[in-house]
């Protein structure tokens, strides 16, 4: 029989938990007696969670895409939550829909620097830690827009592919040590995602979902719960998923 982990030896850092897959991770890890980092940019929403997850749950309110910050916020947690041992590298986003000829390119920078950057900053500042304890777990927030094109998708997908090659990289870094790294490849899921990708047009965001039966953050949640509580001889190196209704365009063809 397989004998899984138990949560409640777990210590989970989250990224992004103000919202969507981040939040929705924090309360499944938190409801299962782990200990929780939660960290965002908003602190009235870290605030709220705080006082929802309870003593289990340290907050941390700062930018992933500032590497100082990032380095200040989590060299300074206290003893009971400072032994991390999961990271769910999930800070991230999709900016705009254009084509590329017509993309904003601050929207490209700012994808990059969170997508990118602000995972790494991450990973890199959490990671010796684990590799010093010979346990640990590295989940990053991929998607199917790092496998599959999509119009529109440009940057996000290029970003999305990074996160995939990095986690696959990663992997033959730490062979060796009780380390694992999963890459969690979403498809179709509603949460704030196109809100923020259409700078606050909740009109426009909710017809992405009009018509199908959306993942939501919890269902990819329960996936990141699933993939960490596996026993330590497991490793999943990539989860995908898809809403149901959601599949593979057929080629694109231009005919005159």
């Amino acid at each position: 029989m397989v004998s899984m982990l138990d949560p409640k030896t777990l210590t989970v850092l989250v990224t992004g938990a103000t919202a969507g897959f981040g939040a929705a991770t924090a309360r499944r890890f938190a409801k299962a007696g782990s200990r929780v980092i939660a960290t965002g940019r908003r602190a009235d929403r870290l605030e709220a969670l705080k006082k929802e997850l309870g003593d289990r749950c340290h907050t941390l309110n700062f930018d992933v895409t500032d590497r100082a910050a990032t380095e200040k916020a989590l060299g300074g947690l206290p003893a009971d939550f400072a032994k991390i041992n999961v990271v769910v590298a999930n800070a991230g986003g999709a900016l705009g829909l254009d084509p590329a000829h017509k993309a904003d390119l601050k929207d490209w920078d700012d994808m990059i620097k969170v997508n990118i950057n602000g995972l790494l900053y991450t990973v890199r500042t959490a990671l010796p830690g684990m590799i010093e304890r010979d346990e640990g777990h590295v989940v990053l927030l991929g998607s199917v827009a790092g496998d599959y094109p999509y119009p529109g998708g440009n940057v996000y997908g290029g970003v999305k592919a990074f996160v995939k090659q990095f986690a696959l990289n990663l992997r033959a870094d730490i062979l060796g040590a009780n380390v694992r790294v999963t890459n969690v490849e979403p498809g179709l899921a509603e949460t704030e995602f196109s809100v923020v990708r259409f700078k606050g047009d909740a009109e426009k965001a909710a017809k992405v979902y009009e018509g199908v039966q959306a993942m939501t953050g919890d269902d990819i949640a329960e996936q990141i719960f699933f993939v960490c509580t596996m026993p330590r001889h497991v490793n999943i190196n990539i989860i995908q998923s898809m809403a149901t209704m959601q599949a593979f365009s057929p080629f694109a063809i231009k005919r005159k």
